[in-house]
């Protein structure tokens, strides 16, 4: 895997995602109590023996850059590198990226410099376990110019997703965004080809990309300097290339989820806690994913009902009952509370015990969760400070709500409270 070097797509502004991307870039955004989205791509990199990765972002950068610096770093000894890449205006092109493919190419004079062979192009925002290695032998043993990994779908899912059609060999001869109807029933493959068996293929008997590719090196550049006003692998670089090159399927039938939407988002941090086996697991031993070590103290519990859900290091909670849900690291939830199916992000740091107790004599809210307080399908960002007896229930059934100055926003009926908003004792949304 020496001759290989991983970009990862660090995404747009992430509106889908906003709040939580309101002061930090989508890779950048805290999941499993824990870990950040970016730490997923980078371990499986990592456990891929891929160590040569740029992360390419544009928007609110500076977290990403502070995580990735204090996370990965490789010896002196291979030429290993985790490194961000911030659009940044050139004599040659002034504009921001306008599309994956253009944020590559913005970036080919750097790409170059490396004696690689082929580029692993990767997505920032999704939660899975991959070997590339696996992907690139695939890559290299059908001599394709483009290969890409692929879910199988069964029908009910299909017109959610891009689609594509393979021939008996695996290699990609035609595309459909969402189809729907008779356009999507000419969208049905032999998954059997890919590997599957004749069941699974009979129930999944459609391919969607899942935004991961293998470009040769010759192939990428060539793409890239020829189609200028091209600025997006999925939609057009790919779609067109498959006239004139070798495009293969790989096929990945695994856990695979794309976390971009807040309901996604929300829905895959909280299957993190099933029993007897989640979905996806993070206590895999031989594929670790790595994040950064902050030496915290042990989570204290005192007196605490909890049932079915992750609990970040270095919290302290008090008498309270927690049931479904995941709580990040430094959260401190004080006696009398009830938190249920919610994500809760912790905090960035602690407040000394004299500063809390003086908050609390001035009327200023600590951070954390106040006494007596419920929250009820709900993410709360980090360094959040929560009143005494607040009630974050969405008790109209709201489905959409921007309350930016109340710091809060609802979105597809989750209430999504603001990293750093205070919410004042009594208030019930």
């Amino acid at each position: 895997m020496k001759k290989v070097l991983s970009i990862i797509l660090g995404g747009g502004a992430g509106t889908r995602l906003y709040p939580l991307t309101k002061l930090r870039a989508k890779p950048a955004v805290p999941v499993a109590g824990k870990y950040r989205l970016i730490d997923i791509p980078v371990s499986n990199c990592i456990n891929s023996e891929i160590f040569k990765i740029y992360v390419l972002t544009q928007f609110n950068s500076a977290s990403l850059n502070r995580h990735i610096a204090r996370t990965y770093n490789f010896t002196g000894f291979n030429e290993g590198f985790v490194e961000v890449l911030a659009a940044q205006q050139t004599p040659e092109n002034p504009n921001w990226f306008q599309g994956t493919a253009d944020a590559v190419r913005q970036y080919l004079w750097l790409m170059e410099e490396w004696d690689v062979e082929e580029y692993l192009i990767l997505s920032g925002d999704h939660l899975y376990r991959m070997d590339y290695r696996q992907f690139i032998q695939r890559h290299r043993d059908t001599g394709a110019d483009i290969t890409l990994s692929v879910i199988p779908i069964d029908e009910r899912r299909a017109s959610d997703f891009g689609l594509m059609k393979i021939d008996n060999s695996g290699r990609v001869i035609d595309f459909s965004e969402k189809p729907k109807g008779e356009a999507l029933i000419q969208m049905r493959v032999d998954t059997s080809v890919l590997g599957l068996s004749k069941e699974q293929a009979q129930q999944q008997p459609y391919i969607a990309s899942m935004g991961i590719y293998v470009f040769k090196k010759e192939v990428l550049f060539k793409l890239l300097r020829e189609g200028i006003e091209r600025t997006d692998f999925g939609k057009e670089i790919i779609p067109d290339a498959s006239k004139d090159y070798n495009v293969q399927a790989y096929l990945f039938d695994d856990y695979w989820e794309d976390i971009g939407t807040i309901e996604a988002f929300y829905h895959a941090n909280l299957a993190l806690t099933q029993q007897p086996q989640p979905p996806f697991s993070f206590y895999d031993e031989k594929a670790p994913i790595y994040t950064r070590a902050r030496y915290l103290p042990p989570t204290k519990l005192l007196d605490c009902h909890i049932t079915e859900s992750i609990i970040g290091e270095g919290c302290i909670l008090k008498n309270c009952r927690i049931q479904h849900s995941v709580l990040g690291v430094r959260s401190r939830i004080e006696s009398g509370c009830i938190i249920e199916e919610s994500l809760l992000m912790g905090a960035d740091f602690y407040q000394p015990s004299v500063e809390r107790l003086c908050n609390v004599e001035k009327g200023n809210i600590p951070v954390g969760i106040g006494t007596d307080s419920i929250i009820r399908g709900a993410i709360i960002d980090k360094n959040a400070s929560i009143g005494h007896d607040v009630k974050i229930i969405n008790k109209d059934n709201v489905q959409e709500a921007e309350r930016e100055n109340q710091g809060f926003y609802i979105r597809s009926g989750i209430v999504v409270v603001l990293k750093n908003a205070v919410i004042p004792d009594g208030t019930i949304i």
